[in-house]
């Protein structure tokens, strides 16, 4: 008897549909219509999202297929930050190319656009009159304009605009209130720029959102200082939530903090002058905004005694699933384990803390009782805060916390980090930690002495009575033993909370089976060698890593000849995708004095062995001369990229001469690479050499005349 064979081209063809339009990988995507014609109608009829990398001068060949396309990117064409239609461009040659991108993406709904003059976004926006979102992109030096003539322009055509990006576009922030006058329909505005010199004043905060009282999210990057003139204080919060009454998504942040994200771990959290923000006004700032879902207040100056006002959270803003602070001290003090402040929070699914200089281990383990849904957990500059609280809260969050950050604090260090880590260890996907190598065997075996009802000011007392259990109702999941309760004693690694003492440090395993992407901050100089060490030798699963090196060279002789350690990764066996940022790296571009060492130079150090790793991705910050506005890959730089044979993305965030980027065309499956100036002010292409437009067409058509094997 024959036997009938099924096979997935006998589906229904609305089943068949609806399975390739659930494929979110491009790669993916691209495999699958290449099965048959059925499936290539299929991929491109579902193909909603679409990101243009081609050549500039090639525009004229586009298909026509992604006819449903609703999301178009052309902010990465190339040669990248080169004016799509400049003003030197003949009227027919830009309404041509205006008109083929409208012909091929019919449409478009959502267009994100790197906007170098005003002629690209009027002549892009009267294409598509339906345009209901759109980010704006640019790097470069504002157009000598009027203030606001461009975004009126964008206004003017397109009067169905509700979402507005403008957090990668440098303007001035008076270009902001002119133009949002001739609309009312927004219902998103992202502001959250880092290259505003001083951030919104209070005018400025106050004529946004009252001219669009709709608002559902509001980003925006502040002036929180008080010796500005026009600071934003009490005043200026109430009033946001008296004109946009219904904000779902709150994010306002001063524009050191979006610079200098990285608080200084000598310091001990608190700022010279004290923010002009008063708990009654956060209170009626919360009170007036009851559908809020996503807070972020991240000031640089001291907002003191703010506990009772984050009590009203829980009560004012029942919808809140995430919160941001920054320099807020009093969140969590809490007295004879009594909550208060941001641990009566409940419903938080995501909490990130920097700069709060009255936080201990009670307050930390407080928030880990008082916030058990906790997914996502960030600490910055919480100098007072040790490992015994940070693994205690761990332990308390082992359901459900899959995402952490610790920066900054001095008591948490890169191995004191880990081991606090280890009762989540098996469930982390993304951690970041501060690569601080200060004694990283010196905590092997140790007895993390705490009395939760006794510490105070990061210090363990030796009570022994009035423990509390701190685990409420935790089942035998957590439990090791199924007969009897957890009641935490003065040991953590008591035998109420090992899983398995087989392992040697209490808990089930030293793998980090689900750690996905793990990111790193290093100084200058160090190595990254003792990584694995410190308790990050087992990560299976681990697909990608950044790094972010930060520092001045111009303080460092010449360093050892060991390197940094790059060779040290290839243990993790699923890392394809790597960024290496050394953007925040300072020292000499070009001759340096005796004794030290030039960039290129540095540049060696770093990258010497990332040819023993298997990456696809690559995305590589070079590090820069901030004297002469420079960052440029050099030779050493460029020969050991070349190496990476198994690339087939890189993206170099700076400037290279053109005989360099020839190097890249020896890596056999290189695809898609591109310079980016993404960091303002981005070279003028009339004052660098390495940004010719001739140049990157060129190196752009040599890549694409290649024959990929796959």
């Amino acid at each position: 008897m024959a036997t009938c064979q099924t096979t997935v081209n006998d589906l229904p063809d609305v089943i068949l549909t609806n399975i390739i339009a659930a494929i979110s990988d491009v790669r993916s995507r691209n495999a699958a219509a290449l099965v048959c014609r059925k499936w290539l109608l299929q991929e491109r009829s579902t193909r909603t999202s679409l990101t243009l990398r081609c050549n500039i001068r090639d525009l004229f060949f586009l298909p026509t297929c992604f006819r449903s396309v609703t999301d178009l990117d052309l902010s990465l064409l190339s040669p990248w930050g080169h004016p799509l239609l400049s003003p030197n461009t003949p009227t027919t040659t830009a309404t041509l190319i205006a008109h083929v991108l409208h012909q091929a993406f019919p449409a478009v709904t959502s267009l994100t656009l790197y906007a170098r003059n005003p002629s690209t976004i009027q002549l892009l926006a009267r294409q598509w009159p339906c345009l209901k979102h759109i980010k704006l992109v640019r790097w470069h030096q504002r157009p000598q304009l009027g203030s606001g003539e461009e975004l009126l322009a964008l206004f003017q055509e397109n009067t169905s605009i509700i979402s507005l990006d403008l957090s990668s576009f440098y303007c001035w922030t008076d270009d902001v209130p002119a133009a949002l006058v001739e609309t009312s329909n927004l219902t998103i505005l992202d502001l959250l720029n880092p290259s505003f010199s001083e951030g919104f004043k209070f005018n400025e905060i106050m004529d946004i959102t009252r001219s669009c009282p709709n608002l559902k999210v509001l980003r925006a990057a502040c002036m929180f200082d008080p010796r500005y003139i026009g600071y934003v204080g009490d005043e200026s919060l109430v009033s946001i939530s008296v004109n946009c009454p219904k904000l779902s998504v709150l994010h306002l942040a001063d524009t050191s903090a979006l610079v200098n994200s990285r608080a200084d771990p000598e310091s001990e959290g608190l700022t010279p002058e004290d923010a002009m923000i008063t708990v009654a006004a956060l209170i009626e700032l919360f009170s007036g905004l009851p559908s809020l879902e996503e807070l972020a207040l991240d000031v640089c100056n001291n907002v003191r005694d703010s506990g009772p006002a984050l009590e009203m959270l829980k009560v004012k803003c029942p919808k809140l699933r995430s919160l941001k602070l920054g320099q807020f001290h009093g969140i969590s003090v809490p007295i004879e384990s009594k909550l208060d402040g941001v641990a009566l929070c409940s419903g938080l699914e995501s909490l990130s803390i920097r700069s709060v200089a009255d936080l201990t281990d009670m307050g930390l383990i407080a928030i880990g009782r008082g916030c058990w849904r906790l997914a996502k957990f960030e600490v910055q500059g919480c100098n007072k805060i040790t490992v015994n609280g940070m693994r205690t809260l761990a332990s308390l969050l082992r359901r459900t916390l899959v995402d952490v950050k610790i920066s900054c604090c001095k008591n948490l260090k890169a191995s004191t980090s880990l081991k606090a880590l280890e009762p989540v260890q098996d469930r982390i996907r993304r951690l970041h930690i501060d690569c601080i190598w200060d004694g990283v065997d010196q905590f092997d075996g140790i007895q993390y002495d705490v009395d939760l009802n006794g510490l105070d000011q990061g210090g363990a007392s030796n009570q022994s009575d009035g423990y509390v259990n701190y685990f409420g109702d935790y089942d035998s999941e957590i439990m090791c033993s199924k007969k009897k309760r957890c009641r935490h004693s003065s040991d953590l690694n008591c035998s109420a909370l090992q899983f398995n003492s087989s392992s040697g440090n209490g808990f089930c395993s030293n793998s980090w089976d689900r750690l996905q992407c793990l990111s790193l901050w290093i100084g200058v100089g160090e190595l990254l060698t003792p990584l694995t060490a410190a308790g990050l030798e087992d990560c299976p699963n681990l697909e990608e890593i950044q790094i972010k090196v930060e520092g001045d060279c111009r303080e460092w002789s010449k360093h050892t000849q060991s390197p940094f350690g790059l060779s040290t990764l290839v243990q993790y066996p699923r890392l394809t995708k790597m960024h290496l940022d050394c953007g925040d790296t300072i020292g000499y571009a070009q001759t340096a004095p005796s004794k030290q060492m030039d960039l290129s130079q540095w540049e060696r150090f770093y990258l010497m062995g990332i040819g023993d790793l298997s990456l696809n991705e690559l995305d590589y910050w070079p590090p820069q001369d901030r004297d002469v506005n420079q960052r440029s890959l050099s030779l050493p730089a460029a020969g050991l990229l070349q190496q990476c044979l198994t690339l087939r993305k890189l993206f170099i965030h700076g400037t290279a001469n053109e005989h360099l980027m020839t190097f890249f065309l020896r890596i056999p499956n290189l695809r898609d690479m591109q310079l980016r100036g993404d960091y303002y002010p981005a070279p003028e292409n009339d004052m660098s050499t390495e940004m010719r437009a001739d140049s990157l067409s060129r190196f752009d058509a040599s890549v694409h005349r290649r024959q990929i094997s796959d």
